[in-house]
């Protein structure tokens, strides 16, 4: 039997396996891809997809985590240099700390594809492919007003501060909710997008204001998280918790009662076209983009729609 990593590996290639056509065979060359942290699916997802992509172009690819930390993520940019590298595929960890390492990439003669995260310098990496996070917020937003009313007490489960998509999500979510006098967020923490964190955070949010109705979480994970707090205190029949990310353990809560929605990434969708642009650019010179920065729209997955759900952050239209 699978298990569920085998799983997400064979459904994130089904999702975009192709054939070998004439123009794979001109490609040639290792392309390296660096994600945050495997464990978590969403990024796990992101790097077998660009490697699956790679492969099927006709490129070799290896897949390497940094796990947030950008002394590890510049030692892997180093080991892309060593091994001749055709081009980097790079979600950042960190919006400043990670300019450094795509510069010494760059200077080293190979072109930089960021993904999912952004870095606060444009002119460096060929593209910044991430998704509409402003949008999708506003979005999930609008379905948790939808699901927990329009006035009582909640609180925020918030990303790591080092990733410019915490934020963007926030402010998102304070966008809409902030149209609702009658909603007051009595708390917010940070969680840095991990489960274990949501849950302990959950808990000591719940201790100092046990009156909330709900939770808005910046990604799945922290939500999950906060789940199985509530589940644990006997309180997730009266407090509604709404995620982000579109994982497969935000599908099957959903399915089971216990998550309100979840707003999905298209990460299948923007980590295949980053290798597309790459190879566009190996073998062209150009991405065949216009833009360095490209954003790609979130989709609200909810229990009216949740079958609908076709693999690993993969949503049917």
């Amino acid at each position: 039997m699978f298990n569920k990593r085998q799983l997400l590996m064979s459904m994130a290639a089904a999702i975009i396996a192709v054939p070998l056509g004439a123009g794979a065979a001109m490609a040639d060359g290792l392309i390296s891809i660096i994600v945050n942290d495997p464990s978590n699916p969403y990024w796990y997802t992101e790097g077998e997809v660009a490697k699956a992509e790679a492969e099927s172009l006709g490129y070799s690819a290896t897949v390497a985590a940094h796990k947030g930390d950008t002394n590890t993520e510049s030692n892997l940019i180093d080991t892309a240099i060593t091994n001749k590298a055709v081009a980097i595929i790079l979600d950042p960890a960190n919006a400043d700390g990670s300019v450094g390492a795509v510069r010494k990439a760059v200077n080293a003669g190979i072109p930089v594809f960021l993904v999912n995260a952004e870095i606060n310098q444009e002119g460096l990496a060929k593209s910044q492919l991430v998704s509409n996070n402003a949008q999708g917020a506003a979005l999930g937003a609008m379905q948790w007003v939808e699901d927990v009313g329009d006035s009582g007490n909640y609180v925020e489960l918030f990303g790591a501060p080092s990733d410019n998509n915490a934020q963007t999500r926030s402010n998102g979510y304070e966008t809409v909710l902030s149209q609702y006098p009658d909603l007051v967020k009595v708390g917010q923490d940070v969680a840095n997008w991990d489960r274990t964190q949501g849950y302990n955070k959950m808990q000591s949010l719940l201790q100092a204001h046990p009156d909330i109705i709900g939770v808005i979480s910046g990604n799945d994970e922290m939500a999950l998280g906060a789940i199985a707090a509530l589940k644990e205190a006997g309180r997730l029949e009266d407090i509604k918790v709404g995620g982000f990310d579109g994982s497969p353990d935000a599908v099957d809560a959903i399915k089971a009662g216990e998550l309100e929605y979840t707003v999905l990434q298209p990460v299948a969708i923007f980590s295949k076209e980053a290798v597309k642009q790459a190879d566009s650019f190996i073998r062209t010179g150009s991405t065949g983009v216009d833009a360095e920065k490209q954003l790609f729209d979130c989709l609200l997955i909810t229990k009216d729609n949740v079958d609908d759900y076709t693999g690993p952050f993969v949503l049917a239209q």
